[in-house]
């Protein structure tokens, strides 16, 4: 684990994780942060307190004597999020101090009852405060759907300091600098693309709720974010307050100017297409990402899609229907309520077709609202008309995709 000072009686412990499925689910290419907080004034209280991702938590109170802090002197567990990796040590905890109080929300009071059978709880709402003496006055902001329903800000008055738990996150691992000053220009892409891939992978369904959280953000005087996952924003806290602003815009068709080519092809006949895109593609210097969907991981092709103002589908008929793994990509991205995004499909077929009909059916089945150029579809191996077809279709795409292109 990592100890950092934050500000005056503000102390962050920070631990990687890797080699994991976060929630079960997203391959975490580049592992995870998990970060926690220890606020002292008279009474110190510590915020989404980390643990060893084996659920052992002696990594943390280890942590804490480290830095001069008795476990067995904190008053206060502040859940801002009753999600385990935030919360799975309140159990073991309770069985070496006995009288602290549990903070959070009224949502996750009733799941800190039902996953530890933790009844010694303090329930705030919006603008309850905490007074931990010396100055440090803690105050609470219900961001429900961040994403998940019991979440919550809690703000320290005296420096400013907004702990936003998953709010403003980010994947990756950090192995040296953890303040966004720090980060050099090679941190800044990498974090980025994290960035994205962690809105696109945990947070974009819930991104109507997100907007109002960034919002909330804004009507308090912040001198530093400290997420529960990545970097702490210290220099120019408003950078990640407007990245999510921006990632929500992607949820909604928005992307940067470039296209991803989600492509999958049976027996190469489609893959001659996709070869020939491009080329049209490299012609016009458009930056694009080509993704074969039965070698990437869904994290992977969310996220690079989520953040992609064009799409292009390239995949076969297969038995009457879209070629599987292709159709499983649209669908994952249709649940994550991706929406809006423009796109342009075309693939080979047999004895039959049927893809166009089934990506039709996915579409709609989603609400996925996707604006399609006219798909190009061909018998066999693509033809020089066919080719011809699909140069047009990728470049009426990277026309209409202007519309959508913000950075």
């Amino acid at each position: 684990m990592k100890k950092l000072k934050i500000a005056d009686g503000i102390y962050m412990i920070s631990m990687n994780v890797e080699d994991i499925l976060f929630e079960g689910i997203w391959d975490i290419a580049n592992g995870v942060t998990l970060n926690s907080y220890i606020v002292q004034g008279e009474k110190t209280a510590i915020i989404d307190g980390v643990i060893g991702w084996d659920g052992v938590p002696e990594t943390l109170y280890k942590s804490l004597e480290e830095m001069g802090v008795d476990p067995k002197s904190i008053d206060y567990l502040i859940v801002n999020h009753m999600e385990p990796d935030h919360s799975g040590w309140i159990s073991n905890f309770r069985r070496i101090k006995d009288d602290f109080t549990v903070i959070c929300t009224d949502k996750a009071a009733r799941m800190v009852m039902s996953f530890y059978g933790e009844d010694r709880v303090m329930v705030v709402k919006e603008g309850d405060t905490l007074d931990l003496g010396k100055g440090k006055v803690l105050s609470f902001h219900p961001v429900p759907n961040v994403h998940w329903p019991d979440t919550m800000y809690t703000y320290e008055r005296d420096t400013k300091t907004l702990f936003s738990c998953d709010m403003f996150g980010a994947f990756g691992r950090i192995t040296g600098h953890f303040f966004d000053d720090e980060l050099t220009p090679e941190e800044k892409e990498f974090f980025e693309f994290e960035g994205i891939r962690y809105y696109s992978n945990v947070m974009t369904t819930f991104t109507p709720s997100l907007r109002k959280a960034v919002e909330k953000a804004r009507t308090l005087e912040i001198k530093t974010v400290a997420p529960g996952h990545g970097q702490v924003y210290r220099k120019n806290p408003q950078k990640i307050i407007d990245d999510y602003y921006r990632f929500s815009r992607y949820a909604e068709g928005a992307g940067k100017n470039e296209v991803t080519i989600l492509w999958g092809s049976m027996y190469g006949m489609t893959e001659k297409a996709v070869d020939y895109a491009e080329g049209i593609l490299q012609r016009e210097g458009i930056k694009y990402n080509k993704l074969e969907v039965t070698q990437e991981s869904e994290s992977e092709m969310i996220a690079t899609a989520f953040k992609s103002a064009g799409i292009i589908i390239a995949a076969p008929t297969y038995e009457y229907k879209l070629f599987p793994p292709v159709a499983a990509i649209l669908n994952e991205l249709g649940r994550k309520r991706i929406t809006g995004k423009t796109a342009f499909r075309f693939g080979s077929y047999g004895w039959s077709g049927g893809a166009e009909k089934e990506l039709k059916q996915i579409i709609e089945r989603n609400n996925m609202k996707w604006d399609f150029i006219e798909s190009v579809e061909f018998e066999g191996a693509p033809k020089e008309d066919d080719l011809k077809k699909v140069e047009a279709g990728v470049l009426k795409l990277l026309e209409k995709m202007k519309e959508k292109v913000t950075e």
